[in-house]
């Protein structure tokens, strides 16, 4: 009798569990439960419960709050504003308007500190010399440059450019330059040898003065149209070899496929620039016009690489102008060379470049062909047809801290200078980022070419022997004997802020010809020689602030060197001590 009663009271507890247990989950009572994976029957099936209005929505803060203006949030901050201080909250670095809502001022200012001991053939003066019983045609080719280089720039800007460009900019930069040459030998300095072997000078040269204006967004990502008027610097390719130049003149830019495509439409009229400074002078304009068009397309043809065509006319008509010396007393146009006759020329220039990655290879190139006429080139005397073009490259790869590179160049020379074709390749106002550049030794000095006029091999940052009397204050002159350049080299991040950059190039003429003609002397060899070159850069703030650099070159002579300048001051050599200070 007592098992029974435990019995039923056990299965009394059961159904009690189990009716709780439906009840909690929702099941009514006698209701089969359903098999995973199978529909109810439709009798079975509850009819949807009634959609019920959403809650009011409550009145607390939103996750993200409109901010009128971005500066505001650096003053709700409390963050201190100090003028001299470039990193933090700073009206002079536009971190909020001057006046106005939308009224901005960006200034900036540079200090470049310059001393650069070097030797260069030189040549013992024609009219006196300073030292006794120098007879020899080479003299002391010992010079020392120190030069100190003030840039202030200021622009007001209108407009919200956080995301889009600016609807107006107004901008000018002023430039000041102070320079002491020291060499050995008289008529360097000077043409008038009482002038001694040193000079000191300076200049003032307003580097940028322009208006830029938004013409329009054409696209909801802010693609745009916008128009730039007066003094301004503009590079016609990537790396610089035809067209880097601060001139007066008026360019219409934008872009469009989500900045895919870029595009210049631009005219500039040269001016005259200082000769020991190389910066704009004030009123002093040439007839001599560039007229630029080119198209950029970014990602194309792979992702990363940059593509571009471009053309440039260069329209000199400076024949009928008097001739003009520099400041120094040299006469620079026309050149005195050949006839030395004034001249004009017309010459268009049709180029492909492109920049960026192709997976790890970084690759850099530039081909340009230069069609045209000159009226009367000095050297043959005569009408000739320009046909000449040159093509660079630059690969290079990165392995952790180390970047290996190699690069070439090819311009062509003129191998007939009477036959009424210039074949020499010359560009219009070359600042070449190239081959190490401001570095190596033939890029950075200007090569005297002895004996053969008034003119030099190459100009003092350009890598072209084009034979002018200057890059600035020159007029182009396609024939010439054209370059060879090949190298490697290597930039090593010694530390995060410092690096060793090396550059060893061999150099040749591409004919050497106009050279013999020149200088009525037999067989040239091509060979110029090698230039070997190595720079400390250091960056202690990991920024542009504050930069140092220590570089040296020697330019060892090959066979066409020693052809032209015989037992001169060999080896050549440069060495260049920079301090750049930028706010």
């Amino acid at each position: 009798m007592r098992r029974q009663v435990k019995r039923a009271a056990l299965c009394w507890l059961g159904a009690a569990l189990c009716a709780a247990a439906s009840a909690a989950s929702g099941e009514q009572p006698g209701v089969t439960r359903q098999i995973p994976g199978t529909e109810p029957p439709l009798e079975q099936a509850e009819p949807p419960p009634e959609q019920a209005e959403p809650p009011p929505e409550p009145n607390v803060p939103h996750d993200f709050l409109p901010v009128e203006d971005r500066w505001r949030i650096m003053e709700s901050l409390g963050r201190g504003e100090h003028w001299y201080d470039p990193y933090n909250f700073n009206w002079l670095k536009a971190d909020r308007p001057v006046f106005g809502e939308h009224w901005f001022v960006n200034a900036r200012l540079v200090s470049d500190s310059l001393f650069e001991p070097r030797r260069l053939p030189t040549p013992v003066g024609s009219q006196a010399t300073r030292r006794r019983g120098s007879l020899d045609v080479f003299g002391e080719g010992e010079q020392y440059l120190a030069a100190e280089t003030l840039i202030g720039s200021i622009s007001l800007i209108e407009g919200n450019t956080v995301f889009r460009p600016p609807d107006w900019e107004i901008r000018v930069t002023g430039a000041w330059n102070g320079n002491h040459l020291r060499a050995e030998e008289v008529g360097l300095v000077n043409i008038d040898p009482e002038r001694g072997i040193r000079r000191t000078d300076d200049h003032f040269g307003l580097q940028e003065a322009f208006v830029d204006r938004h013409i329009a967004n054409v696209s909801d990502r802010y693609d745009f149209w916008s128009v730039r008027a007066g003094i301004q610097t503009f590079q016609s390719d990537f790396r610089g070899f035809l067209f880097a130049d601060s001139n007066p003149g008026i360019r219409f830019f934008g872009n469009y496929l989500n900045n895919r495509l870029q595009w210049n439409l631009a005219a500039f009229r040269r001016v005259e620039k200082d000769t020991n400074s190389g910066l704009n002078t004030f009123v002093n304009l040439r007839p001599d016009d560039v007229y630029v068009a080119n198209l950029y397309f970014q990602d194309f043809p792979v992702l990363g690489f940059t593509l571009q065509g471009t053309v440039v006319h260069n329209r000199n008509d400076e024949g009928g102008a008097a001739q003009h010396y520099d400041s120094n007393g040299f006469l620079q146009r026309p050149a005195p060379v050949g006839s030395g006759r004034p001249h004009d020329y017309q010459v268009t220039y049709l180029g492909l470049n492109g920049d960026g990655h192709l997976g790890r290879l970084n690759l850099t190139f530039a081909a340009y062909l230069a069609l045209g006429e000159d009226e009367r080139n000095p050297i043959p005397d005569r009408k000739v047809d320009i046909t000449s073009g040159m093509v660079a490259a630059e690969a290079s790869v990165d392995f952790d801290w180390l970047r290996t590179k190699a690069f070439a160049l090819w311009a062509s020379g003129d191998e007939d200078p009477f036959d009424g074709d210039a074949t020499g390749w010359d560009p219009i106002f070359e600042n070449p980022n190239f081959a190490g550049a401001e570095t190596g030794f033939w890029q950075r000095q200007a090569i005297p070419f002895i004996a053969g006029g008034g003119v030099i091999l190459s100009g003092r940052n350009a890598l072209i022997p084009s034979l002018r009397t200057s890059k600035e204050e020159g007029q182009s002159n396609f024939v010439n004997p054209g370059l060879w350049l090949i190298g490697v080299g290597g930039d090593f991040d010694v530390l995060p802020e410092l690096r060793l950059v090396t550059n060893a190039s061999w150099l040749a003429f591409d004919d050497t010809s106009v050279l013999q003609v020149l200088r009525n002397q037999g067989p040239i060899d091509r060979e110029i020689g090698w230039d070997v070159s190595a720079a400390l850069v250091y960056r202690p703030l990991f920024t542009e602030n504050v930069v140092l650099r220590l570089s040296g070159a020697v330019l060892f002579p090959g066979d066409g060197l020693h052809d032209l300048f015989d037992d001169g001051p060999f080896p050549l050599y440069s060495v260049l001590a920079n301090v750049v200070l930028s706010y």
